[in-house]
């Protein structure tokens, strides 16, 4: 077991016929030792076990063919540097032609007489069957289930499978199994070996489908134990004990009634932060909710209790707009609200230190700039983050480790089905907000293509004509990256000179400095730029009331979650407002992805369809920072397991909250070991 152990843990570069050239091209693939090339899954399978006859294959479709080699027609050459082979097959019953381009060396091991499996597209009409360029094995092949793996330059599928196979000799049945047996027994899964030898050379389907569901289990598991565990961790004792005050003047002070929702989150937060443990709490709203007006009442609470509030968001942006908000919400309760971003001169970030770690500002709004080490507070009480999938977890837990255990809020406007988010969010309780404020209307949703696009200008300049304001969206920067697509910065230039000449038509973009972006945010929500084309950029954080229209561009390009954040920009104020989604894509999925968007406003529903059509794995455009990825689960597809495996993990976590037992130690080191691949402060 030792020595199994040992081999696992080599650089790859040391594995027989690897060497460094192929190793670098291993660690692009994210694959630097023996263990991780073990647990290099295929991403799909081709699976000769189920031919079909000649006459049974559909020309436009793939098919595997068993037949035997006939005749072989001598090589043609079809032009400089090309050959095409041409060797005929019959099935006993029909005859299929297979064609070879460039590949004498296959064509010269097909013999005559002899049997093969052949796999590829099927063309010609129903009385001559034609495959050209197809996968091929011997007729007597027992393994006829083949891998197919992530490639890169410089290694291929039949590469990587001939150095697994390698490493299983050098292997043999050494290969120690973490799992507790009591669990192996009770949810039916096979042994770790076999699972990893049938995940990459499945004996049949049965044992790969046996191997799948013990991989899929074990994975889930670890992450689910991992996550409880930093719950259980977070759970340790906290000196910011809140007690309850009167909401009464912060209540009086706003312009608006808080919805029930609203109300609801904020008693169950600070009920929460009146227990001995600290708070860990996800805030989950759709686009509009209210999540800030939250995120003040309680900053509120935390000052009137003569502690801190900290506030983190992603963007500079999103940063100004929270610090406005609450400045406008807090200022009248004499809560003092200050704004820490990398855009201060090193003398204002210097003073404005100073008064924070003095205890000068009950609320500091910031960017990752409050998880600087010069940044400390009087007396930190409650850490907020917002979009926190665009953190870490260790920039959340640098920013808690400034307090004494300090509450923690997550905010996010990214809608996430219930069960994406107890994975995602597992080491927190969840307060869904699931009623917009009164007086938010719809945004009413069109999809077009490209012909009718200047119709939709047309109308974009009515709504500019009578006062309004509105956003164009492009997927791409500059057009060095456009190919066909639209992109912002030459986009921009040829509407302000063409078709919205004589209007003010402003630009922003991720690349754009700082300041720049808030010049340009800043002319937008005054009104001086009436059209603001932009990049995702905006997908978070503008609230411009009088922006009542917006056009994307390529709307194919972006998930359903994220045209329904770009869509909440338009519709935040008194006006009916509109969107419209412009592609060319003829594609099925193109199609009901945007049929959805025109159908409903309903981000969870959204993010459901989301989650169907494009897995986890694209869920938040990149993966959620500071957690492990999943290599072979998949929470759209594999829900059932899910379901098993968090209610287990609850189970064990609380008989043996530091996986301590004999029995546990192999699940505690498979936690360590995702966990520490994914972020170094998970189990600090």
């Amino acid at each position: 077991m030792e020595e199994a152990s040992q081999l696992l843990k080599q650089p790859v570069q040391y594995l027989k016929g690897v060497g460094p050239k192929k190793a670098a091209a291993y660690e692009k693939l994210k694959v630097k030792t023996a263990g991780d090339l073990i647990r290099f899954y295929p991403r799909d399978y081709l699976d000769f076990s189920s031919p079909v006859p000649v006459a049974a294959a559909v020309p436009g479709e793939n098919a595997i063919i068993k037949g035997t080699v006939y005749k072989k027609q001598p090589e043609q050459r079809i032009r400089k540097g090309m050959s095409l082979f041409k060797v005929f097959v019959t099935d006993g019953e029909q005859d299929m032609t297979v064609t070879i381009f460039n590949s004498k060396y296959l064509y010269d091991s097909l013999e005559l007489n002899k049997t093969y499996y052949f796999y590829g597209k099927i063309s010609g009409n129903l009385y001559r069957k034609e495959m050209a360029s197809p996968a091929v094995l011997p007729g007597d092949e027992k393994n006829l289930i083949r891998p197919i793996y992530h490639q890169t330059e410089g290694l291929t599928s039949k590469t990587i499978s001939k150095d697994v196979a390698g490493l299983f000799s050098l292997l043999g049945d050494d290969v120690y199994d973490p799992m507790p047996s009591e669990i192996t027994r009770e949810y039916g899964l096979c042994h770790l070996r076999f699972a990893l030898q049938n995940i990459h050379f499945p004996h049949d389907r049965s044992a790969l489908s046996a191997a799948k569901n013990r991989l899929i289990f074990e994975e889930f598991l670890t992450l689910q134990l991992g996550l409880l565990r930093l719950k259980s961790r977070n759970r340790k004792e906290t000196s910011v004990r809140i007690s309850p005050v009167d909401l009464t003047p912060f209540y009086s002070a706003l312009p608006f009634s808080l919805t029930g929702a609203q109300q609801r989150a904020v008693r169950e937060a600070v009920e929460d932060m009146g227990s001995p443990s600290p708070m860990n709490r996800l805030l989950q709203g759709d686009v509009g909710s209210g999540k800030t007006a939250v995120a003040a009442a309680l900053s509120f609470v935390l000052s009137k209790n003569g502690f801190q509030t900290a506030l983190m968001a992603p963007t500079e942006i999103l940063a100004e707009q929270h610090f406005h908000t609450l400045s406008k919400m807090l200022s009248p309760c004499g809560v003092k609200v200050c704004l820490l971003t990398g855009g201060l001169t090193p003398r204002q970030k210097a003073d404005l230190k100073e008064l924070i770690a003095q205890g000068g500002y009950s609320v500091v709004v910031g960017t990752h700039a409050l998880v600087q080490d010069s940044v400390s507070f009087h007396r930190l009480g409650l850490v907020i983050t917002d979009e926190q999938h665009r953190f870490g977890v260790g920039q959340r837990s640098r920013l808690i480790q400034k307090g004494d255990n300090p509450h923690v809020l997550v905010m996010s406007a990214t809608p996430i089905p219930r069960t994406l988010a107890l994975m995602i969010y597992g080491d927190l309780d969840i307060s869904v907000l699931d009623e917009l404020p009164k007086g938010r209307k719809p945004v009413a949703t069109y999809a077009i293509d490209s012909a009718k696009r200047q119709r939709a200008f047309g109308y974009i300049k009515k709504h500019l004509d009578e006062g309004r304001q509105g956003y164009i969206v492009c997927p791409l920067i500059d057009e060095a990256d456009a190919g066909e697509l639209n992109a912002a910065v030459a986009y921009a230039r040829r509407l302000s000179r063409e078709d919205f000449k004589g209007y003010r038509v402003g630009l922003l973009h991720g690349r754009m400095k700082s300041a720049e972006k808030e010049a340009v945010m800043a002319a937008f929500v005054k009104g001086d730029i009436q059209l603001l084309v932009s990049t995702t950029v905006i997908e978070v954080g503008a609230d411009v009331p009088n922006a009542v229209i917006m056009l994307i561009e390529n709307a194919e390009r972006f998930g359903l979650s994220q045209l329904h954040q770009l869509r909440g920009r338009v519709g935040r104020g008194e006006y009916p407002s509109t969107c419209i989604l412009v592609s060319d894509h003829r594609g099925e999925e193109t199609r009901r992805r945007l049929k959805v968007m025109c159908q409903t406003n309903d981000g969870f529903v959204i993010s459901e369809e989301d989650l169907k059509m494009r897995g986890p794995g694209d869920f938040f455009g990149s993966r959620q920072h500071g957690l492990p990825g999943l290599k072979i689960a998949s929470m759209a597809e594999d829900m059932e397991v899910l379901r098993k495996t968090q209610a287990l993990a609850k189970q064990i976590i609380s008989a043996d909250p530091e996986l301590s037992s004999v029995q546990n130690r192999g699940l505690a080191g498979m936690v360590a070991e995702l966990f520490s691949s994914a972020d170094q402060n998970s189990f600090n």
